[in-house]
């Protein structure tokens, strides 16, 4: 392993072994605390541009396998149609039980810091390295760095820009941060478009039989989510970020799913204005994480940018409504303003700020009191785990099972 560098945007640097590809790559320093599940971390396109800093000591020991990535359906240029001609329907259907072997799952983050690169792979799925993963993607990486500085650096000063180079790419100190500060930061950037799906797609509901539909606005969307709605009954249409109110009506859907994804809620001026629209109309709708800024917005909420921001799996949030905890899984950098418990006037009708991290108070949750539209900051479909959050995909399809308010789409 030859010498790679990271370099802060701060002028600290860490000298280590490159990782991965050899070259150049620039991002936002993240840290992110979970012990397991990396792959689903680093295929999550939420990380879009972000260089994501493991704490855990340790990493790469199940290797890589075709099996755990969150961007399969992200990824795949073409899934199969439904049973019948390509001709008989707009879009093409993924069944919720389908792997593609030969689908590794793009890698979303831009780069990855570890301490200790396992030796060896240890699992009977993997089917390659973590190492030759990276490489394959010509994702520049960096091992054997003291990650427990670097992480305390960023707890301390905040997430900031960053730099990993190597090989050709190694130049002075100066030069190198040159090019760390070059690039714009996470703070208004507008990267959905990015990662979202360039043409819609169903992901059929398990066992074939549909018991509802949903268009799903997908910023981002990991590949758990459609499953967990598929194994419920749910066929979801995915629909691009671009989306508009129309292509929502045309589908006469019976709910509304906002997903996860990138960059910083203040640009996504259009889904906030199509998420009202879709409120408005009384379709039940559910978000979470970055949709879940969208709902917040669309309720009039700002949202602000977190000092280090929440990457995790043991991270609790409390149900204000409850009392309950759960433990789950995040990954955001901005946030929604309010105080937990607090009820509001919005737009679209009374809502409340429903959840709040046990750590820090920042908001986790808002929701309609009728209940119609609800969102959550943190990850429910968790692929890695915690399942704590599970039952919010059963609340989504309670509120389209019980629809209190028809739907108005016409």
């Amino acid at each position: 392993m030859s010498k790679a560098v990271l370099v802060l945007e701060n002028g600290q640097v860490f000298t280590g072994l490159a990782y991965g590809a050899t070259g150049q790559t620039v991002g936002e320093a993240v840290f992110c605390t979970a012990m397991t599940g990396y792959q689903e971390t680093l295929t999550d396109p939420s990380y879009h541009r972000q260089i994501v800093v493991a704490t855990a000591p340790q990493i790469g020991n199940t290797g890589w396998n075709s099996e755990d990535s969150e961007s399969l359906l992200g990824k795949r240029s073409d899934v199969r149609w439904v049973p019948g001609s390509p001709e008989s329907g707009p879009y093409k259907t993924w069944s919720s039980d389908f792997i593609d072997r030969d689908d590794p799952g793009k890698i979303w983050a831009a780069g990855y810091a570890v301490r200790n690169p396992t030796r060896r792979v240890s699992n009977w799925r993997a089917g390659s390295t973590l190492d030759g993963e990276l490489a394959d993607q010509g994702i520049v990486s960096i091992a054997g760095i003291d990650t427990r500085a670097l992480v305390r650096i960023l707890r301390d000063s905040g997430s900031m820009r960053a730099g990993v180079f190597s090989g050709d790419a190694l130049r002075s100190t100066e030069e190198m941060l040159d090019v760390v500060r070059a690039q714009p930061s996470m703070a208004g950037a507008d990267l959905a478009a990015e990662v979202s799906t360039a043409e819609p797609y169903i992901v059929e509901a398990a066992g074939g039989e549909a018991r509802f539909k949903v268009a799903a606005l997908d910023m981002g969307i990991k590949a758990n989510t459609p499953r967990m709605l598929a194994a419920r009954g749910v066929e979801v249409h995915v629909f691009p970020s671009t989306a508009t109110f129309a292509d929502i009506k045309a589908l006469n859907p019976d709910g509304f799913f906002l997903s996860n994804g990138p960059g910083d809620p203040a640009t996504a001026d259009a889904a906030v204005a199509l998420t009202s629209e879709i409120v408005d109309a009384g379709l039940p709708t559910f978000g979470i994480c970055f949709g879940n800024q969208i709902l917040g917005r669309a309720f009039g909420r700002g949202t602000y940018k977190l000092k280090f921001g929440h990457r995790g799996i043991n991270i609790p949030v409390l149900d204000t409504a409850t009392g309950r905890i759960a433990i789950t899984s995040q990954n955001h950098g901005f946030a929604i303003e309010g105080e937990a418990g607090e009820e509001f006037d919005t737009p679209l009708g009374r809502a409340r700020v429903s959840h709040v991290c046990a750590n820090d108070g920042v908001v986790e949750g808002v929701e309609l009191l009728s209940g119609r539209a609800f969102s959550v900051q943190y990850h429910p479909e968790a692929a890695s785990g915690p399942h704590d959050a599970a039952n919010l995909f059963d609340k989504f399809v309670h509120v389209m099972e019980n629809p209190a308010q028809e739907g108005n789409l016409s």
